[in-house]
């Protein structure tokens, strides 16, 4: 038995239950109009997309591009994130979709829910490539100006993961606990009715919004003390550091049984700790060629303000 098995082996004790009411889980995910079931997962999902435009725009405008761009760039990392989020999904999650008897058309069922950020990230990169390379901006430009806004959009679909009641952790007595329908799959076999979790989702939801602040702060930091703009792939460094950190963290103690384990350990754990290793090599990497063009654009000032005062001294 791996260290996160999920299988109670005695009924959980009543210390471990809660007199307060918790978080309530929504009694309903969808809307049906007939002709069409709109569910309210898409709908995060799609307002986040939206955000994460608006504010890229926002930020490759500061850097001299086109607004514009970023509706273009989008257009083509949406849909390889999609892709990428889905597969990424399935890959990790194996025994949900192959089995005796499965039906292998569920792999495509993206509106039944399960897709994978990381897998988003990984797979949108490449769009995020392609749309910038057509637009003529630098690949590390586009994503420097998407980071933080990633971080919105992926707060923003946290809500997604609420009403479908999918993103929760191990049992808690806190106040904020959330309340979890007892047929869940991912809850442990055992666990006494009105047993509440860990809100998992409303973690990463405020994670993701300090994150995105904090790449700001940092940025307007670095801008007000250097005159300069943060060096490229800063942001994109500082995205994938606090992203990579506080998914590992959450995962630690997130209730999901058919998570594929490397070694022992959950995939998006290690997925995470990777990309929060990348992080820190892109940011030390961007400081260290951020701050050394500064002396040589310091020291050339300095020159030619000599060469200029030599010229006035010397006589005519």
């Amino acid at each position: 038995m791996s260290a996160y098995s999920l299988t109670l082996e005695a009924p959980l004790p009543s210390s471990l239950l809660l007199t307060q009411a918790g978080i309530p889980s929504p009694a309903i995910n969808s809307i049906d109009l007939g002709f069409i079931e709109i569910r309210f997962y898409a709908l995060f999902i799609l307002a986040g997309m939206a955000i994460a435009i608006i504010v890229m725009g926002r930020r490759l405008q500061r850097r001299g591009h086109s607004r514009d761009a970023a509706l273009s760039i989008a257009l083509w990392a949406i849909p390889f994130g999609i892709i990428g989020a889905r597969l990424y999904h399935v890959v990790t999650h194996p025994t949900d979709y192959f089995f005796a008897g499965a039906d292998l058309w569920k792999v495509f069922a993206i509106w039944e829910g399960g897709i994978a950020i990381f897998g988003a990230v990984i797979f949108g990169a490449v769009g995020v490539w392609l749309g910038a390379r057509q637009e003529g901006i630098r690949f590390v430009d586009a994503a420097d100006a998407l980071a933080p806004a990633l971080l919105l959009a992926q707060a923003m679909g946290r809500m997604g993961n609420y009403v479908n009641q999918e993103l929760f952790g191990t049992p808690t007595t806190l106040p904020w606990g959330l309340q979890i329908d007892p047929g869940n799959p991912a809850i442990p076999p055992g666990t006494p009715e009105g047993t509440l979790f860990h809100p998992l989702f409303l973690y990463e939801l405020l994670w993701n919004v300090v994150g995105f602040a904090c790449i700001l702060l940092i940025e307007r930091l670095w801008r007000s003390r250097r005159g300069v703009e943060a060096p490229p792939g800063a942001a994109l460094g500082l995205y994938l550091v606090w992203y990579g950190v506080g998914r590992a963290w959450f995962e630690s103690f997130r209730l999901d049984p058919t998570e594929f384990e490397l070694v022992g350990v959950k995939i998006n754990i290690v997925t995470a700790i990777v990309a929060a290793l990348v992080g820190v090599a892109l940011v030390v990497r961007a400081v260290r060629r951020g701050t050394a063009p500064r002396t040589t654009l310091v020291s050339d000032i300095a020159a030619h303000v000599d060469d200029e005062q030599s010229r006035k001294d010397a006589p005519s």
